[in-house]
């Protein structure tokens, strides 16, 4: 079996993996880690959870402490791009933990906040820098940053920058960088236009696949529900009150949606709160730093938003809305199942998402095992019981609730435990 010690990787970077307790490399990393240690390019599809940035990050700090010394003013050595404010956070946390007996110097430029402070920051140069396009392009142009001294380039989530749109801002930014450097791709998925920039980007570049391109992780139970659209809020409230839930990571198609959604559970006397571009960077970390620490169950999110959020213990991935782009709904429940635990992605699917469910089974190559019907019943009198999904009252009877027992729909009970 693999071992991190086969790598011959400088000696302070695996004093800080036995501080992390890692001893064996996952796929990606058993993989990528001997071919960049040899300065190979590299293409790598692997989905998130996978380890991928410790596949890219170790090899990057063995490189730089086998030719030490200080980097030059207002540039950096290593290059990592990424397409989210809370995706380069992680990367900057990852580099500092691998690297916190060595002596080098990681930086983060992201949008959101002042950018004088990190001019400032970037005036002594920096070993590693990691970055989303925009703000990078910003230094750029202002003078504070320079890419002549670029010796490794890293593109993280291509298919995500792809989908936002940076596809332009990334070829600006390559074309600012020396033509002799190591570049690293890696990506989720493959779709055409990305396999079109890594031909221009990348020299003969080793190739690394950890997952059929679009597969789903196996460790995800996968169930969809067919549901009206006025009942998702109500079906979507019963899911939280009944499913076996640590952690809960919903989906909504867009920033209005999250908001409204995580309203409306809070009125239902369930804790969330929704993330997504228009919040500030201070919210987003706030909100985020919740959910990490258990006192948020519930994260409502945009697709964007979620890609940066890297958080072990998510139970539960809710899709309220199906993606009408199928490979977001690779990275959507790919949130949960990570670090070898296991998950579920529950899917409520309205009649004009069918089209959207079909596209997304004919990437994945499997039939979503489906539920029953969920459906509104008619507005309440003042004062009435609470709108239950159809064939509740028959259900009601049978069960005896209405004595004192529940009548939520059998699929949402609580699991027993195992025994």
């Amino acid at each position: 079996m693999t071992s991190f010690n086969d790598f011959n990787l400088a000696e302070p970077i695996l004093r800080a993996l036995a501080d992390e307790q890692y001893v064996t490399p996952t796929p990606i990393q058993a993989q990528a880690i001997p071919l960049l240690m040899q300065g190979r390019d590299l293409v790598g599809i692997a989905q998130t959870g996978t380890g991928k940035t410790a596949a890219f990050a170790l090899p990057i700090l063995h490189r730089l402490s086998r030719t030490p010394g200080r980097p030059a003013r207002k540039a950096c050595r290593a290059l990592v791009l990424s397409p989210t404010r809370e995706l380069s956070g992680q990367i900057r946390d990852s580099f500092n933990t691998y690297g916190r007996h060595l002596k080098q110097r990681t930086l983060l430029a992201i949008g959101g906040v002042p950018i004088n402070k990190q001019i400032g920051a970037l005036s002594s140069g920096a070993d590693v820098l990691v970055a989303t396009p925009g703000r990078l392009l910003d230094l750029v142009s202002t003078g504070a940053l320079s890419l002549d001294w670029v010796e490794v380039f890293v593109l993280d989530e291509a298919d995500t920058m792809l989908d936002m749109g940076f596809v332009h801002d990334i070829r600006k930014i390559v074309a600012k960088l020396p033509r002799e450097r190591q570049t690293l791709l890696f990506s989720a998925t493959m779709p055409g236009a990305i396999a079109q920039l890594a031909t221009t980007m990348l020299r003969d570049p080793a190739r690394v696949a950890v997952t059929p391109v679009a597969s789903t992780a196996e460790r995800i139970a996968q169930r969809v529900v067919h549901v009206d659209r006025a009942a998702k809020q109500r079906l979507l409230e019963d899911i939280l009150r009944n499913e076996p839930i640590d952690r809960a990571l919903v989906f909504a198609r867009t920033k209005h949606g999250a908001d409204k959604i995580a309203r409306g559970l809070a009125k239902a006397g369930l804790t969330a709160e929704a993330i997504h571009g228009n919040k500030s960077q201070n919210q987003r970390d706030r909100v985020l730093l919740a959910f990490r620490q258990g006192r948020v169950r519930t994260l409502v999110a945009t697709d964007i938003a979620a890609r940066g959020i890297d958080v072990d213990g998510v139970s539960h991935v809710v899709n309220y809305d199906l993606p009408n782009v199928p490979e977001s709904y690779v990275h959507r429940i790919g949130r949960t199942a990570r670090a070898g635990a296991e998950g579920i992605a529950i899917s409520l699917c309205a009649d004009d998402e069918r089209p959207y469910l079909r596209d997304i089974e004919r990437l994945i190559r499997m039939t979503i095992p489906a539920e029953g019907r969920v459906s509104p019943e008619p507005a309440a009198h003042p004062g009435s019981a609470r709108p239950q999904p159809a064939g509740a009252r028959r259900r009601r009877r049978r069960s005896g609730a209405g004595n004192g027992q529940s009548a939520v729909p059998p699929r949402f009970q609580p699991r027993p435990p195992s025994p």
